[in-house]
């Protein structure tokens, strides 16, 4: 049986480099792009467009116009419940450029009206960015509080230090990518944080399990770690790959709108199945051999 355990310094050293490399790419983007995250109208404020076309229309033919303005990473769905109207978000028009878009759309795609303009200030920008950072403040008070009661503070320490590690990295590669990050961004990070935490729950059970038996509670706890780890390795291999598949299946075929949300979930979830393997056991190791030499 391969001993994870033991080899916890190389899997702390590779974390280590990846959250070097996740921070380099906000440096690296805040020097070309003049901003670490491309970060999408919710954040920064925008324009809002609803359009009802006098017949359905491919939403591709509406970003390939967006393209000549160079406006293709636009939000663009259609309203639910009416095949013809269109909903666009994207950074700030001037009403001149709005006409342009507006009057290419009738001669190439569809004749267009204007349902709604709305234009989304920066002011509302902060609020929701005030807002994600109190929802991931909360979930994280929310996730030490619960591993804690069910086991022990550390152990909620540990847990909390392997989430922080796949958000980090999650997010500085969606930063290396420059795609764009908006409210569905968030969603996913939190959606993330809730898969991680689930599968780090399974294995630190099995180790609270272990130490209760007669035959494994006379090994090291770095070994009885290293058992309970490989005991739930099926579970954890399989629910991944469950899970990915799926996501999978979002990203080719879940069309423009949910692109980034599944594209971060791929990444995350991936991330996840990691930490709860190399980082969150590692730790609870490391915790359990400095309080044993105090």
């Amino acid at each position: 049986m391969f001993d994870i355990i033991k080899k916890s310094k190389l899997w702390f050293s590779i974390s280590s480099v990846a959250i070097l490399l996740a921070m380099a790419a906000f440096g690296f983007n805040y020097f070309v792009h003049g901003r670490a995250m491309n970060f999408g109208i919710d954040f920064t404020g925008g324009t809002m467009l609803s359009l009802r076309f006098e017949k359905p229309v491919d939403l591709a033919a509406v970003r390939h116009i967006l393209d000549d303005y160079k406006l293709g990473e636009s939000i663009i769905q259609k309203t639910e419940g009416e095949n013809n109207d269109v909903l666009i978000r994207t950074i700030p028009l001037e009403n001149e450029i709005r006409a342009k878009i507006i009057s290419d759309l009738n001669s190439k795609v569809s004749k267009a009206e204007i349902l709604e303009a709305d234009i989304i200030g920066p002011t509302i920008g902060k609020e929701l960015s005030q807002q994600a950072v109190w929802a991931l403040l909360i979930a994280s008070i929310g996730i030490i509080i619960y591993v804690s009661f069910r086991f022990e503070f550390f152990y909620a320490l540990a847990a909390l230090l392997a989430l922080y590690h796949d958000a980090i990295i999650t997010t500085g590669i969606m930063a290396l990518l420059y795609r764009t990050i908006d409210v569905t961004f968030v969603a996913a990070i939190l959606t993330i944080m809730g898969y991680s935490i689930n599968d780090t729950i399974v294995i630190f059970d099995r180790i609270r399990e272990n130490l209760k038996k007669p035959n494994l509670a006379k090994k090291k706890f770095s070994e009885l770690v290293n058992i309970s780890i490989w005991e739930t390795m099926a579970r954890s291999i399989n629910t991944v790959l469950t899970v990915i598949v799926m996501v999978l299946c979002l990203l080719l075929l879940g069309g423009e709108t949910l692109r980034e949300f599944s594209l971060t979930l791929l990444i995350g979830f991936t991330l996840g199945a990691c930490s709860s393997i190399f980082v969150a056991p590692p730790l609870l190791v490391l915790w359990h051999t400095w309080e044993s030499k105090r």
